[in-house]
């Protein structure tokens, strides 16, 4: 997994100095000029939820947390 940033050019998105292996799977969040953007409703309550439960410190290490993303 990895996180890099892209441009719109001709309607598609390219990615910068590294390239991602053909056929990956990614997920696109575009700054609109505002900043704001919309969830839905069970969405923001998810969001909602884990910001409470970080509060609490209900958290994992990131190891953790890449582990569980590799089964996937």
């Amino acid at each position: 997994m990895m996180i890099t940033t892209g441009t719109v050019v001709e309607g598609k998105v390219v990615i910068g100095d590294e390239p991602l292996p053909e056929g990956s799977i990614i997920t696109v969040l575009a700054a609109i000029d505002d900043g704001i953007f919309t969830v839905p409703p069970a969405l923001e309550a998810e969001l909602d939820e884990s910001l409470a439960e970080a509060a609490r410190g209900e958290t994992v290490s990131i190891e953790e947390a890449l582990q569980r993303l590799s089964v996937y």
